[in-house]
């Protein structure tokens, strides 16, 4: 097993696990519930405004919604002894065993249908009687204001600046210190409901939510949705929840898709490795959707589409490799310094500053998405295939300077390999198109500048004596980034250089066999990416191995390793972005559309292969 630093921080007392977290949403923003009952993360009113509850990256008093049974003062709330998704939706059910009976808490945000967002927590007693505590504690700005609680009209208000947030529930209530408290006795067969709506402090009063029919919407909307769906192999559970979870991530309003609904959570746990991704990166979004349409979804990708031709206008000159839900291009990184983050995991960040850098794989992994979106038939559009050709130009007029790479490495500028081969992406599909009909461009020049980037990658990326490509022109460290050569047409999968590649980033990258970092950071490497400590093992890139190995004719190994990573996921069925293979637990940035897309991707490959005629082994 990969060994990684010791621990160098003191996790604080209530510390759960990433993975003890399920993810609730509206298509707008989401929520994250911890298995104690507690709200510890929600951004309102969407998915990049400021946390209303932020104990997920410091402590209750920076923001909390526990609904738990009773426990005496000091006691920590108790673990659900069962949880689980309603179906194929995203209604949380949580049930705590208690002496005296058992409880159910159903908790769901139901998709907006002209109201703002709410959620909304429902007890059911199920068996005897259970007494419940429900301590609802807001603080708005990321855990830094208290808000001023009052009643009107029997509606509880907590307000701070713009935000307001109504609580509607029947159970009395008494306000301490900013935050309101119900104590109650649930029987088998009752229920009672928590209904929390955010609005603009100085608008009228929203609605009381129907708890009852929310229930029913949301359940409608999901069996819905899912019924699109076309993935009809093996695993579908762990694939359609990944679906689910992809679709979570998307905003319904703009089209855009966040990398994930969180910031800061670490890579490393006390290390400095903490990022924001409530951001739409072009590359996330554009993978996310390949998952999305092989899978059936066509609406996502047209909005997208429209987000990505309203965001980067005419000006594709001037691309960014991310932009905020609605398209605006700032999003300066700081540091919020009174939170303590998760388990001591300093700085806490919001904003990115990798917004700045020079990746030269985003107009490839752009440009196939809409190749992609061709294929599958996807309806054309004009506008999308002018900028296809501007993107191109980009490429043409970029390719040759060194970049940051798709890691966003802080470390200087190089010419990473990944990057030259998802330019050569990029013409290729244009190329296509072109050859087609689809695109009216100079062929023989966008052929000759195919040939000319093929050539030099080939000559200045490749190691001949380990028979193998490098992470960038020169160097003799590998990057699991080049897992990716065998599905971009770039080589032959069965070229001897590409078996190479994937049996050397297999040796380097991914001692136990199973788990594979992106590159190395131990050793002579600490640092080389401009970032102290280290971090886990990236879990897409463990499903890039999978299709690597699937695409180079093992596909019994890639079995078995798609089995293995399956059993990483939390008992909800989420990944975060890394995985600590020392301390078994989650790492990163949760849940993450990078691992999710992965995980869906590589079923929907694996299945494929098992539809075609077996392919003759190929013997590294």
């Amino acid at each position: 097993m990969t060994t990684l630093p010791p621990l160098t921080h003191t996790p604080a007392v209530r510390a759960p696990r990433i993975e003890d977290y399920a993810l609730v949403g509206d298509l707008q923003t989401a929520a994250l519930i911890c298995r104690d009952g507690s709200v510890d993360w929600n951004c309102l009113p969407r998915f990049d405004s400021a946390a209303v509850f932020a104990g997920l990256l410091g402590t209750d008093k920076h923001g909390s919604w526990r609904i738990a049974p009773t426990v005496p003062a000091g006691v920590p709330a108790p673990y659900a002894d069962r949880r689980r998704y309603k179906g194929d939706s995203l209604i949380v059910e949580s049930e705590w065993d208690t002496a005296t009976g058992t409880v159910r808490v159903l908790d769901l945000m139901p998709p907006r249908d002209g109201h703002g967002p709410q959620l909304i927590r429902i007890v059911e007693g199920v068996t005897g009687t259970v007494e419940m505590t429900s301590t609802l504690a807001p603080r708005f700005n990321y855990g830094q204001l208290v808000p001023w609680v009052y009643d009107t009209d029997g509606r509880t208000v907590a307000v701070s600046g713009r935000d307001a947030l109504w609580l509607d529930t029947s159970v009395p209530g008494t306000e301490k210190d900013g935050a309101v408290h119900h104590s109650f006795t649930i029987a088998a067969g009752m229920w009672v409901a928590f209904a929390l709506s955010w609005q603009e402090s100085h608008a009228p009063a929203p609605e009381v939510p129907d708890a009852e029919a929310a229930l029913k919407q949301t359940a409608a909307f999901w069996e819905s949705w899912v019924e699109q769906l076309v993935y009809d192999g093996p695993h579908r559970e762990p694939v359609i929840r990944s679906l689910i979870t992809l679709k979570a991530l998307t905003h319904a309003p703009t089209g855009g898709i966040v990398a994930a609904p969180t910031t800061s959570l670490p890579e490393e746990l006390g290390g400095v490795r903490n990022w924001d991704y409530r951001y739409v990166w072009l590359r996330d979004s554009a993978v996310t959707l390949s998952a999305l349409l092989r899978t059936g979804c066509r609406d996502e990708a047209v909005a997208w589409r429209k987000w990505l031709l309203r965001t980067l206008g005419g000006d594709p000159q001037n691309l960014q490799i991310m932009y905020r839900l609605d398209g605006r291009r700032d999003m300066p990184e700081r540091e919020l310094n009174w939170l303590t983050g998760y388990e001591g995991s300093r700085p806490v960040r919001i904003g990115n500053g990798a917004v700045d850098q020079l990746q030269l794989d985003v107009p490839g992994e752009v440009i196939e998405m809409l190749f992609l979106a061709h294929e599958l038939g996807v309806a054309r559009c004009e506008n999308t295939e002018r900028l296809i050709l501007r993107l191109v130009d980009y490429v043409r007029r970029h390719w040759r300077k060194p970049d940051d790479s798709i890691w966003e490495v802080r470390g200087g500028r190089r010419h990473f390999t990944h990057s030259k081969i998802m330019c050569w992406v990029a013409v290729d599909r244009a190329v296509r198109l072109v050859e087609q009909g689809v695109l009216d461009a100079d062929l023989d020049a966008l052929v000759a500048l195919r040939a000319e980037i093929h050539a030099e990658v080939c000559a200045q990326a490749y190691d001949q004596e380990r028979n193998t490509f490098t992470q960038s022109y020169g160097s003799k460290d590998l990057d699991a980034s080049l897992l990716l050569l065998p599905q971009t047409g770039f080589l032959p999968a069965d070229d001897p250089r590409v078996i190479g590649t994937v049996d050397a980033v297999r040796r380097e990258l991914a001692p136990d066999g199973v788990l594979v970092h992106r590159y190395r950071t131990e050793g002579r490497h600490v640092g080389m990416d401009g970032l102290p400590g280290g971090e886990g093992a990236f879990l897409l890139c463990s499903f890039w191995m999978v299709d690597a190995l699937a695409l180079t004719g093992r596909r019994d190994e890639a079995e078995a390793l798609f089995e293995q990573l399956l059993k990483l996921r939390s008992d909800m069925g989420l990944l975060a972005e890394e995985y600590d293979p020392v301390a078994r637990r989650q790492l990163g940035n949760y849940p993450q559309a990078y691992s999710m897309l992965g995980l869906a991707n590589s079923a929907v490959l694996l299945q494929e292969l098992r539809q075609k005629a077996p392919a003759p082994v190929i013997v590294a």
